[in-house]
Protein backbone atom coordinates (compact mmCIF):
# COMPACT_ATOMS: atom_id res chain seq x y z
CA UNK A 1 0.00 0.00 0.00
CA UNK A 2 1.35 3.33 -1.08
CA UNK A 3 1.55 5.26 2.02
CA UNK A 4 -0.75 8.93 2.09
CA UNK A 5 2.05 11.64 2.43
CA UNK A 6 1.03 15.17 3.30
CA UNK A 7 2.64 17.96 2.97
CA UNK A 8 4.60 19.40 6.16
CA UNK A 9 6.53 23.16 6.49
CA UNK A 10 10.02 22.35 5.96
CA UNK A 11 11.66 22.55 9.20
CA UNK A 12 13.71 25.66 10.10
CA UNK A 13 17.17 24.89 10.59
CA UNK A 14 17.99 27.15 12.50
CA UNK A 15 15.52 26.80 15.20
CA UNK A 16 15.96 23.65 15.26
CA UNK A 17 19.67 23.58 16.46
CA UNK A 18 18.87 26.40 18.83
CA UNK A 19 16.29 24.40 20.76
CA UNK A 20 18.55 21.20 20.20
CA UNK A 21 21.52 22.69 21.72
CA UNK A 22 19.44 23.96 24.89
CA UNK A 23 18.13 20.53 25.59
CA UNK A 24 21.12 18.45 25.08
CA UNK A 25 22.92 21.35 27.68
CA UNK A 26 20.01 20.81 29.80
CA UNK A 27 19.84 16.75 29.70
CA UNK A 28 16.60 17.13 28.92
CA UNK A 29 14.74 14.33 26.70
CA UNK A 30 11.84 15.38 24.46
CA UNK A 31 9.32 13.42 22.47
CA UNK A 32 10.01 16.06 20.19
CA UNK A 33 13.54 15.08 18.87
CA UNK A 34 13.50 11.62 20.03
CA UNK A 35 10.55 10.92 17.67
CA UNK A 36 12.20 13.51 14.66
CA UNK A 37 8.54 14.77 14.82
CA UNK A 38 7.55 16.70 11.63
CA UNK A 39 5.67 19.31 13.77
CA UNK A 40 8.49 20.30 15.96
CA UNK A 41 9.19 23.32 14.43
CA UNK A 42 5.83 24.56 14.33
CA UNK A 43 5.47 23.37 18.09
CA UNK A 44 8.80 25.28 18.63
CA UNK A 45 7.90 28.38 16.84
CA UNK A 46 4.81 28.73 18.62
CA UNK A 47 6.80 28.47 21.90
CA UNK A 48 5.36 24.64 23.30
CA UNK A 49 7.20 21.62 22.90
CA UNK A 50 6.74 17.86 24.95
CA UNK A 51 9.26 16.51 27.34
CA UNK A 52 9.58 12.98 28.58
CA UNK A 53 10.33 12.51 31.98
CA UNK A 54 11.77 9.18 33.94
CA UNK A 55 14.10 8.49 31.30
CA UNK A 56 13.85 6.72 27.73
CA UNK A 57 13.26 3.23 29.00
CA UNK A 58 9.70 1.93 28.72
CA UNK A 59 8.82 -0.95 31.22
CA UNK A 60 6.31 -2.03 28.67
CA UNK A 61 6.05 -3.00 25.08
CA UNK A 62 3.45 -1.66 22.89
CA UNK A 63 3.25 -2.57 19.23
CA UNK A 64 3.01 0.95 17.78
CA UNK A 65 6.00 2.72 19.85
CA UNK A 66 9.59 3.39 18.94
CA UNK A 67 10.38 3.07 22.62
CA UNK A 68 13.03 0.62 23.81
CA UNK A 69 11.77 -1.40 26.44
CA UNK A 70 13.51 -2.57 29.63
CA UNK A 71 14.03 -1.50 33.28
CA UNK A 72 14.83 2.18 33.48
CA UNK A 73 17.08 4.33 36.17
CA UNK A 74 15.90 5.59 39.20
CA UNK A 75 14.04 8.90 39.16
CA UNK A 76 16.64 11.97 38.61
CA UNK A 77 16.16 14.18 41.39
CA UNK A 78 17.42 17.28 39.51
CA UNK A 79 15.53 16.51 36.85
CA UNK A 80 12.81 18.97 37.90
CA UNK A 81 15.28 21.63 38.09
CA UNK A 82 16.81 20.91 34.42
CA UNK A 83 13.54 20.97 33.16
CA UNK A 84 12.81 24.79 34.82
CA UNK A 85 16.39 25.72 33.56
CA UNK A 86 15.44 24.68 29.73
CA UNK A 87 11.86 26.09 29.93
CA UNK A 88 13.62 29.35 31.01
CA UNK A 89 16.00 29.32 28.46
CA UNK A 90 13.48 28.66 25.40
CA UNK A 91 10.79 31.05 26.79
CA UNK A 92 8.38 28.26 26.40
CA UNK A 93 4.98 29.20 27.57
CA UNK A 94 3.20 25.73 26.77
CA UNK A 95 5.08 22.51 28.13
CA UNK A 96 3.60 18.99 27.84
CA UNK A 97 4.68 16.81 30.34
CA UNK A 98 4.73 13.06 29.38
CA UNK A 99 6.75 10.04 30.39
CA UNK A 100 7.63 6.21 29.73
CA UNK A 101 5.61 3.75 31.16
CA UNK A 102 7.69 3.02 35.28
CA UNK A 103 5.39 -0.11 36.14
CA UNK A 104 9.03 -1.02 38.08
CA UNK A 105 8.80 2.10 40.26
CA UNK A 106 6.74 1.53 43.49
CA UNK A 107 4.36 4.64 42.94
CA UNK A 108 4.96 3.71 39.07
CA UNK A 109 6.15 7.40 38.06
CA UNK A 110 3.55 9.47 39.67
CA UNK A 111 5.93 11.37 42.11
CA UNK A 112 8.37 12.85 39.50
CA UNK A 113 5.12 14.12 37.72
CA UNK A 114 4.24 16.21 40.53
CA UNK A 115 7.80 17.08 41.44
CA UNK A 116 8.23 18.80 37.74
CA UNK A 117 4.76 20.13 37.92
CA UNK A 118 5.79 21.93 41.21
CA UNK A 119 8.85 23.12 40.38
CA UNK A 120 7.67 24.39 36.82
CA UNK A 121 4.63 26.31 38.68
CA UNK A 122 7.09 27.47 41.57
CA UNK A 123 9.43 29.05 39.11
CA UNK A 124 7.95 29.78 35.93
CA UNK A 125 4.04 30.31 37.15
CA UNK A 126 3.34 31.88 33.61
CA UNK A 127 3.98 28.89 31.90
CA UNK A 128 0.98 26.60 31.41
CA UNK A 129 1.57 22.66 32.36
CA UNK A 130 -0.19 19.72 30.67
CA UNK A 131 0.50 16.66 31.84
CA UNK A 132 -0.37 12.97 29.58
CA UNK A 133 0.59 10.24 31.87
CA UNK A 134 0.64 6.99 31.91
CA UNK A 135 -2.49 4.78 33.51
CA UNK A 136 -0.63 4.51 37.12
CA UNK A 137 -2.70 1.02 36.77
CA UNK A 138 -5.72 3.00 37.92
CA UNK A 139 -4.46 3.36 40.97
CA UNK A 140 -6.61 6.55 42.48
CA UNK A 141 -4.19 7.00 45.08
CA UNK A 142 -1.71 8.19 42.49
CA UNK A 143 -4.49 9.66 40.30
CA UNK A 144 -5.48 11.52 42.96
CA UNK A 145 -2.10 13.12 43.53
CA UNK A 146 -1.51 13.92 39.98
CA UNK A 147 -5.13 15.86 40.22
CA UNK A 148 -3.99 17.29 43.06
CA UNK A 149 -0.16 18.57 41.95
CA UNK A 150 -1.13 21.98 40.27
CA UNK A 151 -1.00 21.61 36.51
CA UNK A 152 -3.38 23.00 34.01
CA UNK A 153 -4.43 19.92 31.98
CA UNK A 154 -4.28 16.62 32.32
CA UNK A 155 -4.30 13.89 29.13
CA UNK A 156 -4.11 10.13 28.84
CA UNK A 157 -4.40 8.18 25.46
CA UNK A 158 -6.65 5.71 24.70
CA UNK A 159 -5.03 5.33 21.14
CA UNK A 160 -6.86 2.60 19.86
CA UNK A 161 -10.37 0.88 19.34
CA UNK A 162 -11.82 -1.96 21.98
CA UNK A 163 -11.16 -4.64 19.75
CA UNK A 164 -7.70 -3.85 18.88
CA UNK A 165 -6.09 -2.92 21.99
CA UNK A 166 -5.13 -5.57 23.52
CA UNK A 167 -2.66 -6.48 20.32
CA UNK A 168 -1.47 -2.68 20.23
CA UNK A 169 -0.87 -2.22 23.94
CA UNK A 170 -0.81 -5.75 25.43
CA UNK A 171 0.15 -4.65 28.45
CA UNK A 172 -1.93 -1.77 29.40
CA UNK A 173 -6.00 -1.99 28.63
CA UNK A 174 -8.93 -0.42 27.16
CA UNK A 175 -11.24 -0.10 29.91
CA UNK A 176 -8.55 1.33 32.64
CA UNK A 177 -7.90 3.55 30.06
CA UNK A 178 -11.34 4.70 30.28
CA UNK A 179 -11.34 4.51 34.03
CA UNK A 180 -7.77 7.15 34.19
CA UNK A 181 -10.08 9.43 31.78
CA UNK A 182 -13.22 9.02 33.85
CA UNK A 183 -11.26 9.82 37.24
CA UNK A 184 -9.58 12.75 35.41
CA UNK A 185 -12.63 14.17 34.10
CA UNK A 186 -14.88 13.59 37.36
CA UNK A 187 -12.02 14.69 39.77
CA UNK A 188 -9.88 17.72 37.64
CA UNK A 189 -12.75 20.26 37.99
CA UNK A 190 -10.41 23.57 37.43
CA UNK A 191 -8.79 21.94 34.54
CA UNK A 192 -9.81 20.23 30.70
CA UNK A 193 -8.90 16.63 30.32
CA UNK A 194 -7.84 15.26 26.78
CA UNK A 195 -6.91 11.87 25.34
CA UNK A 196 -5.72 10.87 22.04
CA UNK A 197 -6.43 8.31 19.24
CA UNK A 198 -4.53 6.32 16.58
CA UNK A 199 -5.98 5.41 13.14
CA UNK A 200 -4.60 3.34 10.61
CA UNK A 201 -4.54 0.17 12.17
CA UNK A 202 -7.30 -1.60 11.18
CA UNK A 203 -10.57 -0.13 12.87
CA UNK A 204 -13.73 0.16 11.34
CA UNK A 205 -15.53 3.80 11.55
CA UNK A 206 -17.82 2.35 13.00
CA UNK A 207 -15.44 1.13 15.85
CA UNK A 208 -13.78 5.03 15.84
CA UNK A 209 -17.08 6.43 16.73
CA UNK A 210 -17.90 3.98 19.64
CA UNK A 211 -14.86 4.94 21.32
CA UNK A 212 -15.25 7.90 20.69
CA UNK A 213 -18.56 8.39 22.07
CA UNK A 214 -17.23 6.09 25.00
CA UNK A 215 -14.25 8.59 25.61
CA UNK A 216 -16.58 11.77 25.83
CA UNK A 217 -18.91 9.56 28.16
CA UNK A 218 -16.38 9.52 30.93
CA UNK A 219 -16.30 13.48 31.00
CA UNK A 220 -13.58 14.09 28.12
CA UNK A 221 -14.01 17.27 26.67
CA UNK A 222 -10.60 17.54 23.98
CA UNK A 223 -9.71 15.01 21.81
CA UNK A 224 -6.63 14.62 19.05
CA UNK A 225 -6.94 12.07 15.99
CA UNK A 226 -3.88 11.39 13.66
CA UNK A 227 -2.43 8.90 11.37
CA UNK A 228 -0.54 6.05 12.82
CA UNK A 229 2.99 5.42 11.12
CA UNK A 230 5.04 1.95 11.58
CA UNK A 231 8.08 3.51 13.11
CA UNK A 232 9.72 -0.07 12.02
CA UNK A 233 9.57 -3.33 10.31
CA UNK A 234 8.83 -4.89 13.65
CA UNK A 235 5.99 -2.91 14.81
CA UNK A 236 2.04 -2.76 13.93
CA UNK A 237 1.96 -2.76 10.55
CA UNK A 238 -0.46 0.08 9.07
CA UNK A 239 -3.56 -1.30 7.96
CA UNK A 240 -4.75 1.83 5.76
CA UNK A 241 -3.57 5.18 5.35
CA UNK A 242 -6.51 8.18 5.68
CA UNK A 243 -6.31 11.07 3.16
CA UNK A 244 -7.17 14.99 4.49
CA UNK A 245 -10.98 14.12 3.63
CA UNK A 246 -11.57 11.32 6.48
CA UNK A 247 -9.92 13.22 8.67
CA UNK A 248 -12.13 16.42 8.55
CA UNK A 249 -14.98 14.15 8.17
CA UNK A 250 -14.27 12.02 11.34
CA UNK A 251 -13.69 15.85 13.63
CA UNK A 252 -16.85 16.82 12.62
CA UNK A 253 -18.33 13.38 14.01
CA UNK A 254 -16.13 14.15 17.34
CA UNK A 255 -17.60 17.65 17.58
CA UNK A 256 -21.22 16.15 16.99
CA UNK A 257 -20.67 13.48 19.56
CA UNK A 258 -19.95 16.23 22.13
CA UNK A 259 -15.78 17.00 22.17
CA UNK A 260 -15.49 20.85 22.87
CA UNK A 261 -11.94 21.18 21.09
CA UNK A 262 -10.39 18.32 18.47
CA UNK A 263 -7.37 18.25 16.21
CA UNK A 264 -7.86 15.90 13.46
CA UNK A 265 -5.24 15.46 10.79
CA UNK A 266 -2.68 13.03 9.30
CA UNK A 267 0.07 14.05 11.31
CA UNK A 268 -1.79 14.85 14.42
CA UNK A 269 -0.45 13.77 18.01
CA UNK A 270 -1.87 13.84 21.17
CA UNK A 271 0.00 16.57 21.89
CA UNK A 272 0.17 18.65 18.73
CA UNK A 273 -1.06 22.75 18.98
CA UNK A 274 -1.97 21.44 22.73
CA UNK A 275 -1.78 25.01 23.58
CA UNK A 276 -4.49 25.97 21.20
CA UNK A 277 -6.87 23.93 22.81
CA UNK A 278 -6.74 25.20 26.07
Amino acid sequence: MTPYKPKVKAPDPQLIANTSTILRQNNITTVCEESACPNRTECYAARTATFMILGDTCTRACRFCSVKTGKGAPPDPDEPRRIVNALRELGLAYVVITSVDRDDLEDLGAGQFVAVTQALKEALPHVKVELLTPDFKANKELLSRIVACGADKLAHNEETVRRLSPAVRPQSDYDRSLEVLRYYASHFINGKVKSSLMVGLGESQEELEETMIEIRKTGVEELTIGQYLQPSPHHMPVVRYYDAAFFTMIKEKAYRIGFNAVASAPLVRSSYHANRLS
